[in-house]
């Protein structure tokens, strides 16, 4: 297996995934509509603008570049605007997902790598949060998501139709030489933030709640290289393709940290002091999100190669010579 399509390969996490893909010797072929991606972030490597939902044109890839498997990347992510934009939400991340499905089992492609969330898990009631913690999404987004891995269970069962689910934890971080990095606009993500602040562009940097029932009262959450999510998917796309089963896996580090930790972590990587400011807490936001990764390390043989500070570090550098 070789032809890989990543839906929403010019986007943060897919741009890197595709550079892991080529630079492993896979042919990744880029398909996005550009509506969040960045065609700067996948320079030489094959590329078909187009809609998630435009069962043709995908019918058309397919067949041009003998696409192998799918790798999905194209979903809307913010849960605060998913609170506010329910349906925008149900229409990406849902209808226009079946769409692209549909389409592979009319074109015979039957690997589907599928990025979905810890958001599909809402309140955690364990500690740490496996496979097998019960799925209660607090928010739209994770709803849809969930949603999403239900269809894929019973396209599994109907037309053989195989999938690995991956549930990130926090992306964060960037390319090692600085290359490519997280670029939302506007931008919503923690770390970029943060250090958008460090850098000069912000004024501040805002803590939304700080009564949360954690050892300083702001979020805990989990943060994983974008690199290691990367290593992730090409592991399970490999192991689907040799087990021929569908199979689903979190994705975290196993350490949380507050956000005022992070805040803390970033001052002392960049050497930058920045104003924290402090406001009520965001809709649809756990208190804690933890991952146990145990599952993906025992099948997968996944390992996590960054830790919080050397995540720093590499968004860091981006942020300080960002193209695009």
């Amino acid at each position: 297996m070789k032809n890989i399509l990543v839906v929403g390969g010019a986007g943060y996490i897919g741009s890197h995934c595709v550079k892991m893909l080529k630079e492993r010797g896979y042919n990744p072929v880029v398909y996005d509509n550009l509506s969040k991606g960045h065609r700067a972030a996948v320079r030489g490597i094959k590329f078909e603008k187009g809609d998630l939902g435009d069962k043709k044109k995908l019918a058309r890839v397919f067949k041009k570049h003998d696409i192998e498997a799918v790798m999905h990347f194209a979903a809307f992510i913010e849960v605060g605007e998913s609170v506010k934009e329910p349906a925008r939400y149900y229409n990406n991340n849902i209808v226009k997902v079946i769409s692209l499905l549909d389409a592979m089992v009319e074109n015979g492609i039957k690997y589907f790598v599928f990025s979905s969330t810890a958001a599909t898990f809402g309140e955690p009631v364990e500690p740490k949060i496996s496979e097998a913690h019960p799925q209660n999404p607090i928010n739209p987004y994770g709803q849809s998501k969930l949603m999403v891995e239900k269809v894929l269970k019973d396209y599994d069962k109907a037309y053989g139709l195989k999938s690995s689910v991956l549930r990130y934890f926090n992306a964060a971080g960037a390319d090692d030489g600085g290359k490519i990095g997280e670029s939302h606009t506007p931008e919503t993500h923690l770390l970029p933030i943060i250090l958008q602040a460090a850098a000069g562009k912000r004024e501040s940097i805002k803590i939304f709640g700080t009564d949360y029932p954690t050892k300083d009262g702001s979020c805990v959450r989990d943060f994983v290289h974008v690199n290691d999510l990367s290593s992730a998917h090409i592991l399970a796309l490999e192991k689907m393709a040799r087990s021929g089963e569908s199979d689903d896996f979190n994705l975290g580090s196993g350490e949380g940290f507050t956000v005022k930790e992070v805040i803390e972590s970033a001052k002392r990587v960049t050497g930058r002091d920045f104003k924290v400011e402090t406001a009520a807490r965001r809709a649809g936001d756990p208190a804690v999100l933890v991952a146990d990764s145990a599952k993906a390390k025992r099948v997968l043989g996944w390992e996590t190669l960054y830790n919080l500070d050397k995540i720093i570090k590499t968004a860091w550098r981006w942020e300080q010579k960002r193209r695009y």
